[in-house]
């Protein structure tokens, strides 16, 4: 797959998502992306930093006329931290002090980290949805209840691709109402 191929897909991946998802302004996407599997070699194993530019210029495509902020999960060699822009920072969370590199974080955290305006690594995030390149864990990130979204792209490369958002969980019970705007249309309708 050329580059061009794999920001298209990226792209793509990022549009379809959001189609569903709903994220708004000021939210965020977390993106956990191995490259090695995008060139089809193992996890850890193939690092490509201009694979990595490719997705994060086509996720990016969609996100920034959004104003949805991108949050880049690094590899386990750094716990799955994460690279964000300061601006989107919650007074909760605590920068950590690491820069990623592409064989310790990860090329597309690496490509995060340099690109960012204002680039800081956190250890943990509730993000709004995720997409998962590479099979990379991003479940730890996002906020609860997450929901698996069913896109056409399903693959980057040779990259199994996983996408989901999430919702707010429901609580009360059988007598309990609920909102549909905020579970996305998920309330039966014989609930009273």
């Amino acid at each position: 797959m050329e580059v061009e191929e794999i920001r298209q897909a990226a792209h793509d991946a990022a549009d379809q998502l959001l189609q569903v998802a709903k994220v708004p302004e000021g939210g965020i996407l977390v993106v956990g992306c191995s490259t090695s599997e995008v060139g089809g070699v193992h996890i850890g194993k193939g690092s490509n930093i201009h694979v990595a530019e490719a997705i994060y210029e086509g996720i990016q495509e969609v996100l920034q006329p959004k104003g949805i902020f991108l949050a880049a999960q690094c590899c386990e060699h750094l716990n799955r931290s994460i690279i964000i822009e300061r601006a989107a920072l919650k007074p909760w969370q605590e920068i950590v002090n690491v820069v990623p590199q592409p064989h310790a974080g990860g090329s597309f955290a690496t490509t995060m980290y340099k690109r960012a305006k204002d680039p800081v690594a956190v250890e943990e995030i509730k993000a709004d949805a995720g997409i998962d390149i590479g099979d990379t864990l991003i479940g730890m990130h996002l906020r609860k209840v997450a929901v698996p979204v069913r896109i056409d792209v399903k693959y980057i490369g040779k990259a199994h691709v996983v996408c989901a958002r999430t919702r707010p969980k429901f609580v009360g019970g059988e007598r309990a109402v609920y909102d549909k705007a905020l579970s996305g249309g998920e309330v039966r309708d014989d609930v009273k």
